[in-house]
């Protein structure tokens, strides 16, 4: 059985190695200080349970050194972009600007199935009312054109001069004018002006 002064003196060797630990594990070395963190860091203290310099403390990484804002780049530095490529990026990669899908319950679906197909139909019925008008117009003038081609005259001409004369088309767009499609360059893309409004003869 140990003695009674060796348990007695167990207590202070166990505090004074407990010690000398934390003192082993304190940073020897200052931390490296310049000119620019001195005031940061002069009331920064080193942690006692840690092996690692404390580091200093600074502007956030995306603040610059002028008022804590982030940095922007100055209006003479911003290219304007082309509208279409705008446009194109707003509908390939502008995601949130989708709507959520619907969430319906069952009557209200119905409803708006109802609806829906109703206004489809309704789109259908106009667009073939429209193509029926334009094939009566063709048909018209196909009509018109095969009537020309086999009548004869004026005086003496032989049959099918009206015909020829009206394809011509002399003097409908003014006297040596062109049709307004050849006005302006075929291109691949529109123009960046569709139209110039301050145009003056």
């Amino acid at each position: 059985m140990a003695a009674p002064s060796a348990l007695s003196a167990l207590p202070g060797r166990l505090l004074a190695s407990f010690t000398n630990c934390l003192t082993l594990l304190r940073p020897t070395t200052a931390p490296h200080i310049t000119a620019s963190t001195s005031a940061s860091t002069s009331t920064s203290t080193a942690r006692p349970f840690s092996s690692s310099t404390p580091r200093p403390a600074g502007p956030p990484p995306g603040a610059a050194f002028h008022g804590g804002q982030p940095m922007r780049r100055s209006k003479r530095h911003q290219v304007d972009r082309d509208p279409k490529i705008k446009i194109l990026d707003k509908a390939l990669y502008k995601l949130k600007f989708v709507p959520p899908p619907l969430r319906m319950g069952r009557n209200r679906y119905l409803r708006h199935w109802t609806i829906h197909r109703a206004w489809l139909l309704f789109r259908r019925q106009q667009r073939e009312a429209r193509e029926r008008e334009l094939m009566q117009q063709y048909q018209s003038m196909a009509n018109a054109c095969e009537a020309l081609r086999t009548m004869r005259g004026p005086g003496l001409r032989d049959e099918g001069y009206l015909y020829r004369v009206a394809m011509e088309k002399k003097g409908v767009y003014r006297h040596g004018g062109v049709p307004i499609e050849y006005a302006r360059m075929q291109t691949e893309t529109p123009a960046r002006e569709a139209w110039n409004h301050d145009w003056k003869r």
